[in-house]
């Protein structure tokens, strides 16, 4: 049938699977969403307040659910907004398709009203970008985009399609699925060397990062754990592959990850690695990374392979299909000698991280924990980036994979609140929003896109009153010269949630809004914080709406994220005590 070429586009996208899209309209989308109209009962649309949001919803709805998020933008300043969302999808291989509209063929290049050329700009952060200059080219270029996004490792992918070919007439034929790229049979050369270095390791460590998700291979890498007696170790995009109850599981190490982790990690002698890159914020001083240890690198993406750490053997393929071939190949063996230090590094990592009977970000998560599984809720946390999201990440029980959504790799504050909207939407499931007064204040427009979705969002604001990652590097080695970390903000964010119109709680009182003190000059920061029956007695309430809630709780602006490697440090230098730093 003949349709127009914006109708193609909608066609296209509900050929290839998508139910709900993100998006702002704008002139030189107008026909998209007129023919969003048209299909209104086939394809579900959501408005954000801002394209960034858009682009972070997106991104939380594909990190959920596994699937290709999609988000639409006009030309100009509306794909111009949904760079930093796109990037952000780029650096931790989200599958993402935006698509955005642009002048018409006749009025490229001529520094038309709200043009831009956005396939110029971001080059650098997609797997592939196009511009559709004729009809033809269409649906053939949006089906070729998702199969771009989703296959081998998954990242975004943008189409600028111009405003002539979204008006242009032309024939439209349905087409299946598209399916991912087949992935290259596993090289059981390569499985017999590793299992054999897996074989005459004495302390071997497994070290998995957000591949492992992707490709669903967490039972996999728990059954060749059992098999070697090995510990488990993940990045932060590794959280929740494996069921943080298993007890091999030691969490996440690096610069802040646990102290057990990255102690095991620096003391073994092989350290097997699946979907990770190896970044900075994983190794520290990359020459004093795992000196005693031989490394196995396992990823889809074999640019990855010796790009930051040289490996003794790299594997390009499934880690899924590579990790269930080196539990039929490696022997069962049993480790007491390491498994004793392991048990020993987690019984210290539980004394640096026990807590009393007041608020602190540990016991808030803590309640949070409580009073979900008291609701009967499964949920999956959202963070935005500081340390909260530090926090969360030492700090939550995951059960299942797809429940921490976060920005690893850009460390996007402000991310957080689309892509709650969004991996709620995804899944239908209670979403918590775990984010700081500082990254909130970002992108807090899309309480308004949260109400009008009834999307159900418990947004938990730790408020220190400061920028508290910053502030907790200018303590440590700033000589504490808080340069413009100390917010001193007027916003009162139950006043805010309220205007856009949802309901919203405080515990405790905030350093300048509802009492006298300044964060950054306050002497007595315990008088602000609230106790934890209030904030359990404020939880059940917030579990108990059905749509949005807002939580605005104070904790101490000098609480840490502990333990921590100094930037451009080694584990030799970890921090588990500030007042021993010099």
């Amino acid at each position: 049938m003949k349709l127009k070429g914006a109708q193609i586009i909608i066609e296209t996208l509900i050929e290839q699977g998508a139910k709900t899209v993100f998006g702002y309209p704008g002139g030189q989308v107008i026909d998209i969403y007129d023919a969003l109209y048209l299909a209104k009962d086939r394809i579900n649309h959501i408005i954000t307040a801002h394209e960034q949001g858009a682009s972070h919803a997106a991104d939380g709805f594909a990190r959920a659910s596994g699937e290709v998020g999609v988000v639409i933008a006009t030309s100009g300043p509306g794909a111009t907004n949904l760079v930093t969302g796109i990037a952000t999808a780029y650096l931790d291989s989200v599958p993402l398709v935006a698509i955005t509209g642009n002048v018409p063929n006749s009025l490229i290049g001529r520094d038309s009203f709200q043009e831009v050329d956005i396939t110029g700009v971001t080059l650098p952060i997609t797997k592939h970008n196009f511009f559709v200059r004729n009809i033809e080219e269409l649906a053939p270029t949006i089906r070729e985009a998702f199969r771009i996004a989703k296959s081998g490792r998954p990242g975004p992918v943008l189409v600028d399609i111009p405003k002539d070919v979204q008006q242009a007439i032309y024939e439209y034929e349905a087409a299946p699925v598209v399916e991912k790229d087949p992935i290259p049979e596993v090289d059981m050369d390569a499985v017999a060397e590793a299992a054999k270095m897996i074989n005459a390791s004495e302390k071997p460590y497994i070290y998995i990062g957000g591949g492992a998700i992707t490709d669903n291979a967490g039972s996999e890498i728990a059954a060749l754990a059992d098999k070697i007696d090995a510990p488990i170790g993940c990045t932060m995009m590794g959280i929740s592959a494996v069921p943080t109850s298993n007890p091999r599981w030691l969490g996440m190490e690096g610069m802040h990850g646990h102290y057990a982790s990255s102690i095991a990690q620096n003391e073994a002698d092989l350290i097997i690695t699946a979907g990770c890159r190896f970044s900075d914020r994983g190794t520290g001083n990359v020459s004093k990374y795992a000196r005693n240890a031989k490394i196995i690198h396992i990823d889809i993406d074999a640019s990855e392979l010796n790009k930051n750490i040289k490996a003794n053997l790299g594997l390009t393929g499934s880690i899924k299909k590579v990790f269930a071939a080196l539990c039929d190949a490696v022997e069962e063996r049993k480790l007491p000698q390491w498994n004793a230090r392991i048990d020993e590094l987690k019984a210290y990592t539980e004394d640096l991280e026990r807590q009393g009977d007041v608020i602190t970000p540990f016991t808030a998560i803590d309640a949070i924990m409580e009073t979900a599984e008291n609701a009967g809720e499964d949920i999956i946390v959202a963070t935005d980036v500081g340390q909260h999201q530090m926090w969360a990440a030492q700090r939550f029980d995951f059960k299942t994979p797809r429940t921490f959504i976060s920005s690893g790799g850009l460390g996007t504050m402000g991310f957080g609140m689309g892509a709650a909207i969004g991996a709620s939407t995804a899944t239908g499931k209670k979403t918590v929003l775990i984010t700081g007064d500082g990254s909130f204040g970002m992108n807090l427009n899309e309480l308004a896109t949260a109400v009008t979705n009834q999307s159900p969002v418990v947004i938990f604001v730790m408020n220190n009153g400061v920028l508290g990652m910053v502030r907790q590097w200018q303590t440590l080695f700033f000589d504490k010269h808080y340069s413009n970390t100390t917010l001193q903000r007027k916003t009162d964010f139950i006043k805010v949630a309220e205007a856009f119109g949802l309901p919203a709680f405080r515990v405790g009182n905030i350093p300048g809004l509802t009492c006298s003190s300044n964060c950054g000059d306050c002497s007595n920061m315990d008088s602000c914080i609230g106790t934890l029956d209030e904030l359990k007695a404020v939880l059940k309430k917030a579990f108990e709406v059905k749509g949005p809630v807002l939580i605005d709780c104070t904790i101490d602006c000098d609480a840490f994220v502990l333990p921590m490697l100094p930037p451009g440090g080694s584990i030799d230098d970890i921090i588990v005590d500030p007042t021993s730093n010099d």
